[in-house]
């Protein structure tokens, strides 16, 4: 019997595709026995930008009423619909002061981010993810568009050049043994002379993936994860790579792939 009950954050802009992202967050919080708590955040300039102040109050109460309803709205029928009890909770205020707030408050283990079509480095404002990828220590998933995990469902799980510092978690034989199996593995290296060296390596439990580095590796990468119907992409933080890999930069991953992240503690 586990002595720790994972917490999972989700950090919502309330568009279209938070129900995906909760969906996401929800089955991955089934497989690690985890709890959930939603929190959207809203600049205050952004409801009562150039109004009178009898206006700005009236307006901002408006908009207590309608976020409290939304997230109700949400948080019911994602419990409804999977049979599990979610949290919601919003503020408004400053942006990122605000998350920090929560994070210290919630204190969670994992912290769920969505992308966005537009730029995915950014959220609930500018350069969100990269505000979290140095505020919190803990995991972080980025929800992808495409390949969403589905509660009660296995998934399929990949592993970026080598990845293994997800492995090194409390909850790494639970994602695993909600995963199908063989896992696989993606890398991509500096030439076809490594690529021979890579494959020689291969391991009977993963099947590996190697690609050469030019200017479209990454978006053949995209295409073969979401061909091999990965759900979920197991990346280190750093930037540090094991033998015979290339050092991409976390920037370049999240901005490139189009499916959900699972990034390392730091």
């Amino acid at each position: 019997m586990k002595d720790h009950t994972y917490k999972i954050l989700v950090l919502s802009d309330l568009k279209k595709t938070t129900g995906a992202i909760l969906k996401s967050s929800v089955s991955l919080a089934k497989m690690i026995d985890a709890e959930i708590a939603v929190f959207h955040v809203k600049n205050h300039t952004e409801i009562v930008d150039r109004e009178n102040q009898l206006s700005a109050i009236r307006t901002l109460n408006e908009e207590h009423n309608n976020t409290k309803k939304e997230i109700e709205a949400l948080v019911k029928t994602i419990s409804k619909d999977y049979d599990v009890t979610i949290q919601g909770s919003y503020s408004f205020g400053k942006v990122k002061e605000e998350i920090r707030n929560q994070i210290e408050l919630y204190n969670p283990d994992i912290i769920v981010l969505g992308q966005r079509n537009s730029n995915p480095l950014q959220l609930i404002g500018d350069s969100i993810t990269r505000f979290i990828l140095k505020e919190f220590k803990g995991s972080i998933m980025i929800s992808g568009h495409k390949n969403g995990l589905i509660p009660d469902e296995k998934m399929t799980l990949g592993i970026f050049n080598g990845s293994d510092k997800i492995f090194n978690t409390t909850f790494s034989k639970d994602l695993i043994t909600h995963s199908n199996t063989p896992l696989k593995s993606f890398k991509i290296v500096s030439s076809q002379e490594e690529i021979i060296k890579t494959t020689a390596q291969h391991k009977e439990q993963v099947v590996e993936y190697v690609f050469e580095q030019n200017a479209n590796t990454m978006t053949t990468l995209s295409s073969y994860l979401l061909k091999n119907n990965i759900n979920l992409l197991c990346v280190d933080r750093n930037d540090a790579t094991t033998k015979n890999t290339m050092n991409i930069p976390l920037k370049e991953v999240v901005s490139k792939l189009n499916i959900s992240l699972l990034v390392s503690k730091a």
